[in-house]
């Protein structure tokens, strides 16, 4: 089993064990912010229900003043009556119980006049001097309610003005410090609910908390309307009144905490995965340059000797056609450090023909490769298709799929090298009738190492790759391929 098959095996099991940790994670995270919101949202029916029970205990109160007052309005036209009735009596007994019913009335503030606004007689009104009011006076100080006309003969009338009772005024304070407390406690809530009161119609906002009022009034209603069942009020300064209020920020926050927690720790792999890679493709890279660089020394010196004795025997005077062979070779091992020694370095890219390095390079490896494999060039006559290439490296390219063909087909069979183009692009396909490649395996092929070969570094395609996608800012990638039928390599470059 190669490293690459190692490491697939260990990206699943670690996977599956990140997997597996990061649900049970997930899913405690889960139990416990269920556990919290349950009990948030008990919090909040709480609140609820207290809101609703002092909602109706306001009303209670509403309508029990509603009856004081109607009371009090009785009481005043009794007394009205008594006054008329007092005037026009003749009877000492009906004199004595009007006087007592008068001189009973302990609270409500009253003031008789006659028809010109003289004040006659006034009753509990401590701490106001009368003497110099006037009509304006009455007005200004009982202008809550319009007095009664008292007639007590034909065309002769009183005004009996009257007001609230202290004790009244004062249950209304009550009642007014009772309404404020609701709204001050509805809004500033233990809760944290976001909370509005509105009127009835939903068109005004009465007071608001834990929600920003900024906004538009529509968007402000939108953002509360709906989640729950408003609550119905009646408050004496502004009628019917609606409670919108929705989930706690909190309980909000809870809702959504596990896809929040999912989304950080899914960015923070993601983010860790591509850090990884980067460092471990940088390592990759010194090596390879590292490697290249050191193979290119290594050459050097027996590749010098080597061009030193080729001289030596030419001198001699020996002539043998091993030996033309053996300078062409060393010639090529000479491109091959070069190339070697390029690896790592940005190579200076020239116009080529493609055309020519393509036929140049198969003319020196079909002399070099069994002749059971059949070399097919399909590139029209006449068409350079000019590029900018490195020469070198690109001729090594070439030969590393040529070679990487010839041993798919076992040394037999039959390899098409065809070149297209379109107005931006020029395409390289290398054809083979070899074995095929798995197309799970389409891309592990190009990592360094990768090998099917008992023998052999799988450095071939991953430096091709190199070359292609780095230096020359092309593409390669396997076209299609298929088990028993062959495979068909496709480099992309720019014109």
């Amino acid at each position: 089993m190669n490293i690459y098959a190692r490491k697939r095996q260990w990206k699943w099991l670690l996977l599956s064990g990140g997997l597996i940790i990061f649900l049970g994670t997930l899913y405690f995270t889960n139990v416990i912010v269920n556990k919290i919101a349950t009990e948030e949202r008990k919090n909040l029916r709480l609140w609820a229900d207290a809101v609703n029970r002092k909602a109706s205990l306001v009303k209670y109160t509403e309508d029990f003043f509603a009856q004081i007052k109607e009371e009090e309005r009785r009481r005043v036209e009794t007394l009205a009556e008594a006054y008329r009735r007092l005037i026009q009596s003749e009877q000492e007994n009906d004199l004595t119980f009007y006087l007592r019913l008068i001189e009973n009335n302990k609270t409500i503030p009253v003031v008789l006049t006659d028809e010109n606004y003289h004040i006659l007689s006034t009753n509990n009104l401590e701490g106001h001097s009368t003497s110099k009011w006037n009509k304006d006076s009455l007005t200004k100080h009982f202008g809550t309610y319009p007095p009664i006309t008292v007639h007590y003969i034909a065309n002769k009338y009183h005004f009996l003005f009257y007001r609230d009772s202290r004790l009244f005024s004062e249950l209304q304070d009550v009642l007014n410090d009772l309404n404020q407390s609701f709204i001050n406690e509805v809004v500033a809530n233990s809760a944290s609910v976001p909370v509005l009161i509105t009127d009835s119609a939903m068109t005004k906002i009465i007071a608001s908390g834990n929600i920003d009022t900024s906004l538009a009034f529509p968007a402000v209603i939108g953002n509360i309307l709906g989640e729950n069942k408003p609550i119905t009020v009646n408050l004496s300064e502004h009628g019917t009144c609606l409670v919108l209020y929705k989930d706690s920020f909190l309980l909000t926050q809870l809702r959504y905490f596990p896809f929040i927690q999912l989304i950080i720790i899914g960015l923070f792999l993601v983010i860790s995965y591509f850090v990884f890679s980067w460092t471990r493709k940088s390592e990759q890279d010194q090596v390879w340059v590292g490697m290249s660089k050191e193979t290119a020394h290594q050459l050097g010196t027996p590749l010098s000797s080597m061009m030193a004795w080729i001289e030596v025997m030419k001198l001699d005077g020996l002539k043998h056609e091993a030996l033309d062979e053996l300078q062409n070779d060393i010639d090529r091992l000479e491109v091959i450090t070069e190339r070697f020694s390029k690896i790592g370095s940005k190579p200076q890219l020239q116009i080529e023909s493609l055309a020519n390095l393509i036929r140049r390079s198969m003319t020196y490896l079909r002399a070099r490769t069994s002749s059971r494999v059949e070399f097919d060039l399909q590139i029209p006559e006449g068409e350079p298709y000019l590029v900018p290439l490195n020469a070198n490296l690109f001729e090594w390219v070439i030969e590393n799929l040529t070679k990487n063909a010839v041993d798919a087909m076992e040394g037999h069979g039959r390899l098409s090298i065809r070149v297209t183009e379109d107005p931006k692009q020029i395409y390289i396909d290398f054809s083979d009738t070899g074995k095929g490649i798995h197309k799970g395996k389409f891309k592990a092929i190009f990592n360094p190492g990768y090998t099917s070969k008992k023998r052999g570094w799988g450095l071939g395609l991953s430096l091709s790759k190199r070359i292609v996608e780095m230096y020359h800012k092309g593409y390669i990638y396997v076209k299609h391929s298929q088990a028993g039928t062959g495979t068909t390599f496709r480099i992309v470059l720019k014109k």
